[in-house]
């Protein structure tokens, strides 16, 4: 009796064909500035990304998958967007360039949202005190999708993972997104109440830099 409960325990926490055992690695990019946990070194692709002012704006997606799990990060590239607001339309308003940038997450996330499927998680997040929004969906055949977006400056982090039904959250993708300078250090920040008592962020100075070197493999909890 004792080993069926602790059987049905452990097919809770880890469900038929999850694999504990995998390793993982830490993939850093310099060009698009960040890092993140991944079953493996990604392929990327080359797009573009329609923007919520009509912007056909550069983009790469870096995909990888395990099993039956896949994970993606795509990252939209904001640095050029006035260029292209003005090729999409002479008649471009002036204003039409912060609210492209400034609403990017939300926009990303109305994107997600409209894709169908039960959403079950909605709500504003923050790494590194970088703001952004997550979402999770139980989709129509019953897989799971956790979302992420988040914007440093002029650019777009978009981390999607779908997983089957009955697997745990993949918390060692999700939670693992690092926004890196040019020089490779992480960029970190903290919130503090000015004189005003309203909220300010200002950036913390870190040590920790990746220098493009081959990924590090990162031992998945046993």
């Amino acid at each position: 009796m004792r080993v069926s409960r602790l059987l049905a325990v452990l097919l809770i926490i880890f469900p038929p064909g999850y694999s504990a055992a995998q390793e993982w690695i830490e993939y850093a990019n310099l060009v698009d500035q960040f890092a993140v946990n991944l079953p493996a070194e990604p392929e990327i692709t080359e797009t573009t990304y329609l923007s919520e002012y009509r912007a056909l704006l550069p983009a790469r997606i870096y995909t990888a998958s395990y099993g039956s799990s896949d994970y993606s990060v795509t990252v939209v590239d904001y640095t050029d967007a006035e260029r292209l607001l003005a090729d999409r339309d002479q008649r471009t308003r002036g204003d039409d360039l912060p609210g492209d940038i400034l609403g990017a997450v939300a926009y990303a996330a109305w994107n997600i949202r409209n894709r169908g499927g039960e959403l079950t998680y909605d709500s504003w997040a923050a790494y590194d005190r970088i703001g952004g929004h997550q979402l999770q969906i139980t989709n129509d055949d019953q897989t799971r999708t956790y979302a992420g977006i988040f914007r440093h400056i002029r650019r777009v982090y978009i981390l999607e993972a779908t997983v089957p039904a009955g697997y745990p959250p993949p918390v060692l993708f999700q939670q693992s997104l690092v926004i890196l300078d040019e020089e490779g250090r992480r960029i970190r920040y903290e919130f503090y109440s000015d004189a005003n008592g309203e909220i300010q962020r200002r950036s913390v100075e870190t040590r920790e830099r990746w220098s493009g070197d081959p990924p590090r493999l990162i031992e998945t909890p046993r």
